[in-house]
């Protein structure tokens, strides 16, 4: 209510005011109000026209929306309230205040009506949500509202007012929303209004158009919070309709657990040790069946759940274990597939099974758009869906599309997020790689994310050795079957020495001789190691400058003429060397000191430099387009002791890392860099 001043001594309430006119008459007070009040006027002074006109439309407001909600709050005969709705609406459509609360105000009106009133007939429900549908192009729909329109699109899908209505109200959500945990109702709103899209006659056809209306005809959509806010109401869409076997086992993850990608049972400390049971390769028959006569498994039903569940671990660290004392993987090990997690028997409803695929559907179309890939593949990157959809044939086998799309896209930024989000949690890789719990063939997709992770930056030991102690099995099997990416995975593994076991090395030779692929591979590998012995053999000059504008050619050319085993000083300053080169460094075994100033070298080659040139003291990167990616990888060069970084992308973080990881660095510039 209004506060007293001046000549006021008490407040007036809102109620009260009868009539609200400006003054107009001659040699009337300026810029003055008229109350008019049971018992008499009041006279209201403001400082200018303005001010006064201000006050004028805000009390008219005021007086107005009193009597609606009075008038509104009891209801006698709907035709009445109809037209009184239609009048509240238009008077907050002319209005010329501008404030939200002159469009939210008839809203909450409207949705306190609804929600107090359950007998309405199904026109009174279109015929009320048309009169309001002009308030709601500019303004989202209060929570009780989202719940009444929820309501209308699960009975009457079918209805023209969810096309004509509830569309234009669904693409300014999605377009303008920034944080659907404040407003839990308008996702729920969304995700009801997209299933009624998909009850009509051309079901997915007509979800299909409106999510490209809501991506645009041009190939980059304008709106940045339409593919999160799409991606949040398919993932709790996704999530309800494992809601009933969630809730129903004791040891269910939360729901901030499934956002957060919770899906190993280490996570969670289960009652019992479950891990996934899945066909695998029949490669040694026969060893299978001897481990799985020890290792017999038993069915616990709970709630229509069949969990499989390990009844003996010590045999399956036995089966495990090495071989003697030898840290490489017994080769029957290898062969075969290790599942990880608990597979499940899951029934869904009907309803949530139209639910689940509808919403996966979406998943898929959102993964055929260009632009949004990157984005959707950081969303998903940590998992977040519940382990029972992991552990779902159908969730899985349709998800399979979205994982194909992103192992097929060449951008680093998306293939990168099909690895884990942080080390020590499975990642899309893993789940969709023989013996994992989405794996439904023989390792098709496996090669398809080995590929393309390869021919990225991942051509490392690290991501070889890691494929040589879970994947041996399935990369032989795929090598068996003429996939010339295993095959040349097989060979690099050979190169690079990354198999002790000298059974596994021999059983590695025999599978690639068994093809035309992997024998040419193979003997082009032992060309490569005959030359590398020529290569590292003791001789040569023990310094090295290579002309200015030398290409890697050049470089390859030159290492292949003769013996380099002395090399210790080797300058590629003001060359036209890229990351490329990296390979044909490696290969120098006394390598002490390497000039790469004013190159194109870059972060690819910087990691292959920091695996395998362990013992380079000297290093030079000044001018080259280095960045903090690559320059981390540097951590593992503990004899480093000069390091100039001069004019690189170094930052201060970087800089302070590297200081305490490397401990015999004397000599470092970091001149024009962050760190400077």
């Amino acid at each position: 209510s209004l506060q007293p001043t001046g000549y006021m001594e008490n407040s007036i309430s809102y109620s009260a005011i009868e009539d609200v006119q400006l003054l107009s008459w001659e040699n009337a007070p300026k810029y003055c109000l008229q109350l008019t009040i049971p018992g008499g006027t009041v006279l209201l002074q403001a400082a200018n026209s303005y001010l006064r006109d201000q006050w004028f439309h805000s009390l008219q407001w005021k007086k107005k929306i009193y009597k609606y909600k009075k008038v509104l709050s009891n209801p006698s005969r709907w035709e009445v309230v109809l037209k009184e709705i239609r009048t509240l609406v238009d008077m907050a459509l002319t209005s010329p205040l501008q404030d939200d609360s002159i469009h939210q105000a008839p809203l909450e009106i409207v949705s306190k009506l609804l929600s107090e009133n359950n007998n309405l007939t199904t026109q009174d429900h279109e015929s009320i949500i048309v009169a309001i549908a002009p308030l709601l192009e500019n303004n989202h729909p209060p929570p009780d509202l989202c719940e009444f329109f929820c309501k209308h699109c699960r009975e009457r899908p079918r209805s023209m007012v969810v096309i004509e209505v509830f569309t234009p109200v669904v693409q300014r959500i999605l377009k303008h929303n920034m944080d659907f945990g404040k407003c839990p109702r308008l996702r729920l709103f969304t995700q009801e209004y997209i299933l009624a899209l998909n009850e009509l006659n051309a079901g997915m056809e007509v979800v299909k158009k409106f999510i490209h209306s809501m991506h645009g005809p041009t190939g980059q959509c304008p709106h940045p919070r339409v593919l999160p806010n799409l991606v949040a109401v398919c993932l709790a869409a996704i999530y309800s309709c494992y809601e009933e076997f969630i809730n129903s086992r004791d040891n269910s993850p939360s729901l901030k657990e499934i956002r957060n990608g919770c899906q190993q049972q280490c996570d969670r400390k289960p009652n019992l040790p479950l891990r996934l049971l899945h066909t695998s390769p029949d490669l040694v028959s026969q060893e299978a069946t001897l481990t799985e006569s020890r290792l017999k498994p038993v069915i616990v039903t709970s709630n229509e759940i069949h969990v499989e569940v390990e009844r003996n671990n010590t045999a399956n660290q036995k089966m495990t274990a090495n071989v003697g004392n030898d840290s490489e993987p017994n080769l029957i090990d290898c062969l075969m597939v290790s599942p990880t997690c608990s597979t499940m028997s899951i029934e869904l409803s009907a309803q949530a099974d139209r639910i689940l695929g509808c919403y996966v559907e979406i998943l898929k179309m959102l993964s055929d758009y260009d632009d949004w890939r990157p984005a959707l593949a950081s969303l998903l990157q940590p998992i977040p869906f519940p382990k029972e959809a992991l552990a779902h044939e159908k969730f899985t086998k349709e998800l399979k599309y979205v994982i194909q799309r992103f192992a097929e896209d060449p951008r680093q930024e998306v293939h990168s997020c099909l690895l884990s989000v942080r080390a020590g949690k499975d990642g899309w890789f893993q789940l969709y790689s023989p013996g994992g719990v989405a794996c439904d063939d023989d390792g098709e997709l496996f090669a398809s994310m080995v590929h393309i992770l390869m021919g990225s930056c991942y051509k490392t030991k690290k991501f070889l050795l890691s494929l040589a102690e879970n994947k041996l099995g399935p990369c032989m099997l795929l090598a068996l079957r003429g996939n010339q990416t295993m095959v040349e995975i097989l060979c690099l593994m050979l190169e690079y020495n990354i198999i002790d076991n000298n059974d596994t090395q021999l059983q590695i030779i025999s599978t690639l001789e068994s093809t035309d692929v992997g024998k040419r591979m193979y003997e082009q590998l032992c060309d490569r190691q005959r030359e590398l012995k020529e290569l590292q053999r003791k001789g040569g000059p023990t310094r090295l400058t290579l002309p200015s504008k030398s290409t890697d050619a050049d470089l390859a050319r030159l290492l292949s003429s003769g013996s380099f085993g002395n090399l210790e000083n080797l300058s590629l300053a003001f060359t036209n060397v890229t990351s490329a080169c990296a390979e044909h460094l490696i290969k120098l075994p006394s390598l002490k000191q390497l000039n790469l100033w004013s190159t194109q070298f870059g972060d690819a080659g910087l990691r292959l430099l920091s695996e395998h040139l362990t013992m380079l003291q000297v290093l030079n990167l000044c001018e080259t387009p280095v960045t903090d990616a690559g320059l981390l990888a540097l951590s593992s060069m503990k004899s480093l002791c000069s390091l100039n970084m001069n004019s690189t992308k170094l930052s201060a973080d970087t800089y302070e890392d590297l200081k305490a990881k490397l401990p015999n660095l004397k000599e470092v510039d970091v001149r024009y860099t962050e760190a400077w």
